[in-house]
């Protein structure tokens, strides 16, 4: 069909829909989404839980134990099974939540014309009849006829592999024509790799192209880590070295003590039990979850999750300048017209209040003609728009074009007024191939020309006047340009070509030379506090920062030292004039890196990454996305970043803002540390439970605690102690610290020793009340409440000794800097009364009612536990000092 015959089929026109046929077809056609796939549901969810090695030992140590006829260890073993499940169940129902949520928050926003005026709205939102505008960068958000087109690229690899970017015109193609060769169609979920276009929306949903041949299954992304591999693996070498040490310590009772085959079995089940951490998965899980929700909180939205775990180690950040360390703000500070005449300008922001200087004296614009005519060039070779809403002026479209914007307004000129006074025919968009943005005009006397700006270096080149047809002093320009970046601003050049007779459309060949300069703008966009704070404490946390910007050297070099950075700049062409071992070189020295290109930011990325540094990379555009790819962390822009820069990276900012970069390094390390701590937490009280076992049974005395007893220690303790850690705030000085090298091992040897040391000393604390309680008289069952509840409450003292790794935790932080850690020691506490006092628990557990007197030594003894470690922290900080 033709255009015509298109917008008439459905019922629209290049104004646009209005709000209430849009919300007419929204009711009719649905979303603008695809189908979602059918979830897991709750059994197949359950079920997966089970598919781990450890709780394999855990359900054959069962079925032995109802084999034997001991009915309630077997119930209670059991029913650790399905609680750790229905844990794992629950969690996983809540990170499939969490990753539908994220995909709402990076829902893809389309540019459409509704009650003919533009406006922004949710790709969902689109309905059939809609006008959308696409420019380079955006992912087609349904399937469009277009309606026009300029030097416009598509890459539809996703929809019919086509490797090349292909063209695309609005031109009427036979009905018989592919689905590839369809020229005058934009489908769904493709790409604009060059140009701009405006089309009208045909299909939505599983209408498109794409939600007809997309699948109707989604699959839960799954929450799989470097670290969690490893504690998988550690998993399957720990269930081979229990069953060992098990089948061992049976032997050695039957062989050496003469004990029954049914009670050393139990034993070796204790063992199992004791050895085995039930709760860690869950609770690793579960941190990795929370540092996911606190990075949202702070604006770093993390697409794959094993960035959470890599973020604690980014040794290098390379961030853009212009929005990311800077407000994105543009304000016009200076101008210098072609007639030789320097103004400044007042106002901060899009704000449009505001004056033109010329010292202390406000200036007439309307008396001076060639700033008249600079200023109204910017105006009409323009695509911004500014808007005030919620008490805030804001740029819809790029602020250095915004900056112009409200320069005009500063200037009295009326936007509306001049753009009916000098309609615009044509325009070459801007693109960082050639660096400059062109429109075609018309006046109302029948006067064809073109307003042009750009980076000075190209307009210049492309200039052959300056002020009343004078020869363009090319020296002179130049050295304004550099005297104007050298104060960190930002400098357009503008010029302008008259054409004889009529022209209706702008081609490249057209503005290669011959062209008037009307003069030079220069712009400021002032760096934000937050990031000048976030840049110092990177430095002090060993994260260096290397700025890449495509601004001018003397702009780089003076934002960077605002930014407390080393000033020295290399140039986009020294990049390239250097081979891979020398820019390895420069780019240890080096921060600043001005005029490069995505290509360069690519090279950039690698030549650090062969210096084995981590590195975190921001980027935006089309063509970052390489870069973005390559980095550990590829970091995108939420509000001005294309879809395809998103969709390359690790992680989006939602803010754009570089502080939120460092909040995610932060929030990655506490990660970190607080997964180290609860490993550190749990695996003592395993270890330790399995040592009570192997003492007994070598001693030949009687088991100081039963299976059950030990899955009651196991579960209650890491539900409740063990979780509090997944909460940990980060610990002081943390940011202060070295990034973590990429081969270090989770558990340090200095770790190990206290795991090993912890574990003893637990053992022989348990034993040893246990004895005592035995020899003094006390039934089998009081003695081994109390070995539960010593072993509980070594687990309390511990738990404060494990919040700080290294730093001492006999202080005010130490001990109530965590308030869910106190939670869950209240909590605990009542469950080891009702454990202790509660005849249910008696049947259960074979526990029994203890005294005062007995709770005295419990307290005692574990406290020793508290004293001991801050002894060996404080010896290891001596030694280290």
């Amino acid at each position: 069909m033709d255009v015509a015959e298109v917008l008439q089929r459905l019922d629209t026109d290049e104004q646009g829909l209005s709000a209430a046929q849009a919300d007419e077809r929204l009711s009719r056609f649905g979303p603008n989404r695809l189908p979602e796939g059918v979830r897991r549901g709750l059994w197949q969810r359950f079920l997966a839980q089970c598919n781990n090695v450890l709780i394999y030992v855990l359900i054959a140590a069962a079925i032995i134990v109802f084999l034997l006829g001991h009915w309630v260890d077997g119930i209670v073993i059991t029913a650790v099974v399905l609680i750790n499940a229905l844990i794992g169940m629950v969690q996983e129902g809540k990170a499939e939540d969490a990753i539908a949520a994220l995909g709402k928050m990076l829902t893809a926003n389309a540019v459409v014309k509704r009650d003919s005026s533009k406006t922004t709205l949710k790709a969902d939102q689109l309905v059939p009849g809609d006008i959308v505008f696409l420019q380079a960068g955006d992912k087609v958000p349904a399937d469009l006829r277009l309606l026009k087109a300029k030097n416009l690229q598509l890459q539809e690899a996703v929809l019919t592999g086509e490797s090349m970017p292909v063209d695309k015109t609005a031109e009427t193609m036979a009905e018989s024509t592919q689905l590839a060769d369809r020229q005058c169609m934009l489908y769904s979920g493709t790409l604009v790799t060059f140009g701009q276009a405006c089309g009208v929306v045909v299909a939505t949903g599983a209408d498109t192209e794409l939600g007809r041949i997309s699948s109707l299954l989604s699959e839960v992304q799954e929450i799989t880590t470097p670290l969690l591999r490893q504690i998988a693996l550690f998993s399957r070498q720990l269930s081979i070295m229990i069953v060992l040490i098990a089948v061992l310590t049976m032997l050695v009772g039957i062989l050496v003590h003469q004990f029954s085959l049914s009670s050393m079995f139990m034993a070796a089940v204790s063992v199992a039990v004791a050895a085995i951490p039930e709760g860690l998965p869950a609770i690793m899980t579960i941190t990795l979850a929370i540092g996911v929700q606190k990075m949202a909180s702070k604006k770093a939205i993390i697409r794959s999750l094993p960035a959470v775990e890599t973020l604690g180690s980014v040794t290098v950040i390379c961030t853009d300048k212009t929005g990311t360390l800077t407000r994105n703000e543009m304000t016009v500070t200076e101008m210098l017209t072609a007639a030789g005449q320097d103004y400044q300008v007042t106002g901060s922001g899009y704000d449009p209040h505001g004056d033109v200087r010329q010292g202390d004296k406000t200036v007439e614009v309307e008396s001076e003609s060639a700033l008249q005519q600079l200023i109204r060039a910017g105006l009409l070779c323009n695509d911004a728009r500014l808007i005030d809403k919620d008490e805030r002026w804001q740029c819809e479209g790029d602020p250095t074009e915004g900056a112009l914007l409200s320069l005009a307004a500063k200037a009295g000129f009326e936007s509306d007024y001049e753009e009916e006074a000098q309609p615009r025919l044509d325009v070459i968009p801007f693109e960082s191939v050639h660096q400059f943005m062109a429109t075609l005009h018309h006046d109302h006397q029948g006067r064809h020309f073109c307003y042009l700006k750009g980076a000075p270096e190209r307009v210049l080149e492309m200039c052959r006047y300056q002020h009343h047809g004078d020869e363009l002093d090319l020296a002179h320009w130049q050295q304004q340009v550099k005297q104007l970046a050298s104060k960190g601003q930002r400098v357009l050049a503008l010029a302008s070509l008259d054409f004889e007779g009529q022209k209706t459309e702008l081609d490249f060949d057209d503005v290669q030379q011959g062209l008037t300069l009307l003069g030079l703008v220069a712009m400021m966009d002032p760096p934000r506090e937050d990031a000048v704070q976030a840049v110092r404490l990177c430095q002090d946390a060993g994260i260096e920062i290397k700025m890449i910007t495509g601004d001018h050297s003397d702009t780089a070099a003076a934002i960077a030292e605002r930014m407390g950075m080393t000033s020295a700049v290399i140039s986009g062409r020294d990049i390239e004039e250097l081979d891979d071992t020398a820019l390895q070189q420069v780019v240890r020295d080096k921060s600043v890196f001005a005029r490069a290109t995505p290509e360069h930011k690519l090279k950039l990325v690698k030549a650090l990454q062969e210096n084995d540094e981590v590195v975190a990379m921001t980027g935006d555009g089309v063509n970052d996305a390489p870069a973005l790819k390559r980095a550990d962390i590829g970091t995108a822009m939420g509000r001005n970043g294309t879809e395809v820069a998103r969709d390359a990276s690790d992680m989006v900012l939602a803010d754009d803002n570089f502080a939120s970069i460092v909040d995610a390094v932060e929030e990655g390390r506490t990660v970190y540390d607080n997964l180290t701590k609860a490993i550190l937490f749990i695996l003592p009280t395993s270890a330790g439970e399995a040592l009570i076992i192997i003492a007994a049974i070598v001693m030949g005395v009687m088991l100081p605690i039963t299976p059950v007893q030990i899955l009651w220690v196991n579960m209650i303790t890491a539900v409740t102690l063990g979780l509090a850690l997944a909460f940990e705030p980060a610990e002081p000085g943390l940011m202060a610290r070295r990034p973590r090298a990429r081969q270090t091992p989770l558990l340090t040897m200095d770790l190990i020793r206290r795991i090993v040391f912890v574990s003893v000393v637990m053992m022989l604390g348990s034993f040893a009340l246990f004895v005592l309680h035995i020899e003094s008289g006390h039934s089998l069952e009081a003695a081994r409440t109390v070995t539960v509840n010593t072993l509980v409450m070594f687990e309390v003292f511990y738990l404060f000794n494990t919040r700080f790794l290294t730093a001492p935790v006999l202080n005010k932080a130490g001990l109530l800097g965590n308030r869910i850690a106190l939670l869950a020691v209240a909590v605990l506490l009542v469950f080891q009364l009702g454990f202790t006092y509660l005849p249910a628990m008696h049947f259960l557990f074979g526990s029994a009612a203890i005294d005062a007197h007995s709770w005295l030594q419990i307290v005692l003894v574990a406290s020793v536990i508290l004293w001991l470690v801050e002894l060996e922290k404080w010896l290891r900080r001596k030694q280290q000092a």
